[in-house]
């Protein structure tokens, strides 16, 4: 597996930054934290910033309406970004050849909540809108490809994990290419859950901060295509665990994502002192930070610049991983890099923890050779990806 080589030569991306890889990266490197909105149309009253998609995202068409909800408008959107080299791809490989590997968390459910207010009672299809395989399947019949089709579900860890999946496909010569990444919308259940389990931050997030209280949630899509054909980008290695310590909260050890960290510098054939940048899960809750803190200064040490990009974009839970690989895309790819995103916070690092080097901005830092991400969920579910700049 260290040996074989898979590139990620192509992306679509949206996010609270915006739509398409260079308007994301001119706010990514510049630290933009003002498309972090304050109030939710679920919670009256409340002062938190969400990280929402303000663009208007495309009508499905008529022979896709069967599909209609707002997490599928999303993954037509960024779809498009990336229709071009994948009707290529097609025309060379076949259909049959290409796989489509999507993670998310809450798939169709706004659907699903209209539709038990009555909205969309003569159009809703849980199967099509809410069931969480019908993304991966939305997405290859946007693209007419007919290769395997999986969507992964483990929590804010799921599209990470869809590279695992991806990467395997390849690596068993199942299909020539790997439609990779992850979708996830807001919705009322998402919002609402995470208030009701105090989990949101009063203002915005302020990851590894002694004064962090809680997340900002968001919403993204990004898609990759993944396939052997020499990139700009690697997919290097990849690392999982599952240590399922709590259903919400993290191992304090950090034993489980110090194991994925390990795992996927082994699969990458890689030491700690090769990575250049480290794109932190850095949610901004106590728990998760603390035990962040402790897993990544176990494994890589100190001296790795880190950042977390969830104050500029939000938590977007099962897209996370996509939209973090994604950032660290844009940080390695000598098109769009401006070294690596800056941390925003308040400045206050919680001493308590072990010590990181985040990147706070002000001088621009070296694009990097090698970045890593991480990502990690509810029940224990862990996932690092590695990737690799131009040699």
């Amino acid at each position: 597996m260290a040996s074989a080589r898979f590139y990620l030569n192509h992306l679509g991306l949206a996010c609270a930054l915006g739509s398409g890889a260079h308007q994301v990266a001119a706010r990514l490197f510049a630290g933009d934290c003002s498309r972090m909105r304050a109030g939710s149309p679920w919670l009256p009253g409340f002062a938190g910033r969400l990280g929402v998609i303000e663009e208007s995202l495309p009508a499905l068409p008529p022979e896709l309406a069967q599909y209609e909800c707002r997490n599928n408008r999303l993954a037509l959107a960024v779809a498009r970004q990336i229709e071009q080299p994948l009707a290529a791809l097609r025309e060379r490989c076949g259909s049959r050849r290409i796989a489509v590997v999507m993670g998310t968390s809450t798939s169709g459910i706004a659907a699903g909540e209209e539709h038990l207010r009555g909205a969309n009672s003569g159009s809703y299809s849980y199967r099509q809108q809410q069931q969480l395989a019908a993304l991966a399947q939305f997405v290859a019949a946007c693209f007419r490809v007919q290769g395997p089709q999986i969507t992964v579900s483990t929590a804010c860890s799921s599209s990470a994990n869809a590279f695992a999946s991806a990467r395997r496909l390849l690596s068993m010569n199942i299909c020539d290419a790997v439609v990779v990444g992850g979708v996830d919308t807001l919705c009322g259940m998402t919002v609402k859950g995470f208030h009701a389990l105090g989990a949101l931050s009063a203002g915005l997030a302020q990851p590894f901060s002694r004064n962090r209280d809680g997340i900002n949630l968001g919403e993204a899509g990004a898609m990759f295509v993944l396939s052997r054909e020499p990139g700009p980008v690697r997919l290097c290695g990849v690392g999982a665990s599952s240590d399922a310590h709590h259903m919400s909260a993290p191992d304090p050890s950090g034993g489980g994502a110090a194991e994925a960290m390990r795992r996927a510098l082994r699969a990458a054939g890689l030491a700690p002192g090769d990575i250049g940048y480290l794109n932190l899960h850095g949610t901004g809750t106590a728990q998760n930070d603390a035990m962040e803190a402790k897993a990544v200064h176990g494994v890589l040490g100190e001296g790795v610049l880190c950042s977390s990009s969830k104050p500029v974009s939000g938590h977007t839970l099962g897209a996370a991983g996509a939209l973090e690989a994604a950032f660290c895309w844009l940080a390695l790819h000598r098109e769009f890099s401006a070294g690596v995103p800056p941390h925003c916070f308040d400045g206050e690092y919680d001493e308590k923890m072990p010590p990181l080097r985040l990147h706070r901005g002000g001088g621009k830092a070296e694009r990097p050779r090698y970045a890593m991400s991480n990502s990690f969920a509810f029940g224990g579910s862990n996932s690092t990806l590695i990737f690799g700049g131009e040699e």
